[in-house]
């Protein structure tokens, strides 16, 4: 069968899931939606002629259909999840793609989910799961995907599953028929923030706003930072403000809200105008006070809330911490800034308050200094201000002004 060259991929494991997936794709071309059948399955034979089998899936990603087919389930799954999402990167690299729409149980979700976060923000993506009423994060992550719970297994065609199929592709067809309304969109700038600095971020914005910019803020959580640099990777976003680099603490020292390991990454690729700071580069997060890991509990700890408890860092742990973060800048070429609060990294770092102490500050600030390989386009800016005082907020904003000047 020759498939549409754009079309909405229906992906399933059609070994186990033909009769449910061809229900869907009957449903989004009797309302005129061109469908592309794909097979992940890696058992038997498919129940259904797929458009893109198995042995095309797996073309090009180092993975033989021997291999797959004769590890044991988990392996498999990792394998074909693996395959996917380098081959739906492929196909939308060329247009071939209107949205993905995927039915399965844990595996199958899997599956397809990977290739679903693999796709840029906006591009409609549906998955039908068994696994859809309870959490969802490992599988969304920070990305627009829409989960939608199957209520029965998505084990044969009946009353409920014939509706919840026929919605989950009427749906799609929405997304994918219907424009988007044109408006007046202003450029979008991206930034990060806590609690703990929110006064500075706040003046930012208010500043940028004024200019004209569309302020995106993140909470620093580890998915925030995530779901921003997805934005960045998808286009959407045209310079970045990352005053919150606390999800480093957190991945050096094994906080809950680490950076990941590609934090920084996309941001840098892209060579858009780029101002980092150290906020909140003083602190760990833990949940409540009794999750903080032993070894940890005779250090300086504050309780933000009943949820959140915050750990000072250490002399080390900031130094180790400056190294992460040189070591991604130093391995691009792309023109950024750096700014320094010499005067505190957060509300509590300040004289009077819990975490306030300049020694570790003082680690913190000159080993980024030494460590970063600095050049015209790559600034270290030290400066006398508490990273809430006005003034600081305000040199990050001429900052980032002057370097959209330089990279328009």
């Amino acid at each position: 069968m020759t498939h549409p060259e754009v079309a909405v991929l229906a992906i399933a494991t059609l070994d186990t899931k033909g009769d449910e997936l061809q229900w869907v794709v009957q449903c989004l071309r009797t309302v005129g939606v061109p469908v592309r059948i794909v097979d992940v399955g890696s058992q038997g034979p498919p129940q259904i002629k797929p458009d893109t089998d198995r042995y095309e899936v797996l073309s090009g990603s180092g993975y033989s259909a021997e291999q797959v087919m004769s590890a044991d389930r988990g392996g498999a799954v990792t394998m074909m999840g693996d395959a996917l999402s380098r081959w739906v990167v492929q196909e939308h690299s060329r247009g071939a793609i209107l949205g993905i729409i995927g039915i399965g149980g844990s595996g199958g979700t899997s599956i397809v989910t990977q290739a679903m976060r693999a796709m840029p923000v906006g591009l409609p993506k549906l998955m039908v799961s068994t696994v859809a009423s309870g959490q969802v994060g490992p599988y969304v992550d920070c990305n627009d995907i829409c989960m939608m719970y199957s209520v029965v297994d998505v084990a044969g065609l009946n009353a409920v599953s014939t509706q919840v199929l026929a919605n989950a592709a009427h749906a799609m067809a929405g997304m994918v028929h219907w424009p988007i309304p044109k408006i007046s969109v202003k450029p979008a700038v991206a930034m990060t923030m806590f609690g703990v600095t929110t006064p500075c971020v706040t003046a930012v914005r208010k500043s940028l706003e004024a200019e004209g910019y569309d302020c995106l803020v993140f909470h620093a959580t580890g998915t925030g930072g995530r779901a921003m640099e997805k934005l960045v990777e998808s286009g959407l976003v045209q310079g970045v403000l990352d005053i919150t680099t606390t999800e480093v603490a957190d991945e050096v020292v094994g906080g809950v809200f680490p950076a990941g390991p590609r934090r920084f990454d996309v941001t840098l690729q892209k060579r858009i105008p780029y101002v980092m700071s150290t906020g909140a580069l003083d602190m760990v997060n833990f949940g409540a006070r009794d999750t903080v890991p032993e070894h940890f509990r005779s250090r300086k700890l504050y309780v933000h809330n009943p949820m959140v408890t915050l750990m000072r860092t250490t002399v080390q742990e900031n130094k180790t911490a400056a190294q992460w973060i040189a070591s991604k800048i130093n391995a691009s070429n792309s023109r950024f800034s750096l700014l320094i609060p010499e005067g505190g990294v957060s509300s509590l770092d300040a004289p009077g308050m819990a975490f306030h102490d300049p020694e570790a500050d003082s680690a913190l600030n000159a080993e980024l200094e030494a460590r970063i390989n600095q050049t015209p386009e790559k600034q270290v800016i030290r400066l006398p201000y508490h990273i809430n005082a006005p003034e600081f907020a305000d040199a990050l904003v001429n900052e980032f002004l002057r370097l959209c000047r330089t990279t328009s």
